[in-house]
This record gives C-alpha cells, sequence and structure tokens, in this order.
C-alpha cells in the first residue's frame, strides 16, 4: 500500500524549465565566454549543480564562480520564471485528502526551494522537504529519499519517488521505492526510460491513478 510520495521540485511540480536553461546559459557565457547549445545544457537539468559544471571547470576556483554566478541569475530571475504545471494543485489537494503523505526531494537549496514552494502555492501540502543540506550524500544516491521516508516515518517499498530525470529515478530505486517518471519532461524522455521506471505519467493528475 502506498503511504506517501516524494516528488522531485523543478520540473516535477514546478514549471522553471526556462528559468534553468536561462540560468546555465547566462553563467556559460559570462564565466567561460561559451555558448553550449540547448540539448547539451537540458543534459544538465536534474543533477546536483556541482556535479553538473565540474567537467567544465579548469580548476575549483572556476567551478565555484560557475555555481555562484548560476545561483546569483537564478535567484535574481526566479520568482518571474516559478509556476507549477498545469495539474498541480488539484494533484496535491487529492492526494492530500486522501491522507497520503507529501514530501520533496530536490537538488535545490532549501531556501530557495521554499521560495518557489511558496509563490506556487504548494508548501502547505509538503509535510517534508529533503534538500542537499539535508543529507551527506546527493541524487542519484538513495539517501535523499531514504530521508525523506525516514521523516515521514514510512517503509521505502511504501513510498514512490516522482521526477523528470533519471537521477531521481535512481534516487528513489536506490532507496528502495516505487518510482515514477513524467513524460512532460524538459530532458530526452530516452533517460528516464533507460532507469527503468514503475510507472511513467503524461500528466500530473495521472499520478491519482497510482493510489
Amino acid at each position: 500500500m502506498i503511504k506517501a510520495i516524494l516528488f522531485d521540485l523543478d520540473g516535477t511540480l514546478l514549471d522553471t524549465n526556462e528559468l534553468i536553461y536561462k540560468s546555465f546559459f547566462h553563467m556559460f557565457k559570462e564565466v567561460l565566454d561559451i555558448e553550449l547549445p540547448k540539448t547539451e545544457i537540458t543534459r544538465l537539468y536534474g543533477k546536483p549543480l556541482e556535479r553538473s559544471l565540474e567537467k567544465y571547470a579548469n580548476n575549483r576556483e572556476e567551478l565555484e564562480r560557475m555555481i555562484n554566478e548560476y545561483r546569483s541569475y537564478n535567484a535574481d530571475h526566479h520568482d518571474e520564471m516559478c509556476a507549477p504545471f498545469e495539474g498541480v494543485m488539484e494533484l496535491l489537494q487529492t492526494l492530500n485528502s486522501k491522507g497520503i503523505k507529501l514530501g520533496i526531494v530536490t537538488s535545490k537549496r532549501k531556501a530557495v526551494a521554499e521560495r518557489g514552494m511558496m509563490l506556487g502555492g504548494i508548501l502547505e501540502y509538503m509535510d517534508v522537504i529533503i534538500s542537499p543540506e539535508s543529507t551527506t550524500k546527493h541524487k542519484p544516491e538513495g539517501e535523499p529519499a531514504m530521508k525523506a521516508c525516514e521523516i515521514l516515518g514510512v517503509e521505502p517499498k511504501e513510498a514512490i519517488m516522482v521526477g523528470d530525470s533519471s537521477y531521481d529515478l535512481l534516487c528513489g530505486k536506490n532507496a528502495g521505492c516505487f518510482t515514477c517518471g513524467v513524460e512532460y519532461t524538459a530532458l530526452d524522455i530516452k533517460d528516464l526510460l533507460d532507469v527503468k521506471p514503475t510507472y511513467m505519467v503524461k500528466k500530473p493528475t495521472d499520478i491519482l491513478e497510482l493510489v
């Protein structure tokens, strides 16, 4: 029996795809003076920022500059480019009414994640928020999802991890959760299918059929 649903945030509940793309594009131009094609940039989505960028940096100092520039641009433009996907509010309200525990497992820093959820009106539905500050290991390791389950008081086998990237699904799988990929991802859907998620959904409200 499913007792909890764990969600990635960006690209899963909140449509921040254009914000993320522009943050990466700006950072690469500003710090490295390069313009990467959108297809390469979207492959960086869903991963911890340091892991996404380390292959482009020549040294640790440059990597730090890249991370700081990305975060600065993202924070400055966040509020104007952040809104729930269609159907997300209906999904969360219905799950809440059914007594399903809800959590966020994100690679986004907690303060910015909470800001986005507050803007989108979804913060009040979350029983737990796991961000990079919450655990030692991060996606795709299972620790973030396991930590969420521990706080919610459920077994991983009683939870579904929902996400738009392979890192989200691997996090859930490595924790022992069921997994659910979203077909409205901005990433190559093949990357999700390669992980062999338990479920795939076309839109947020399809998740209601899983519980």
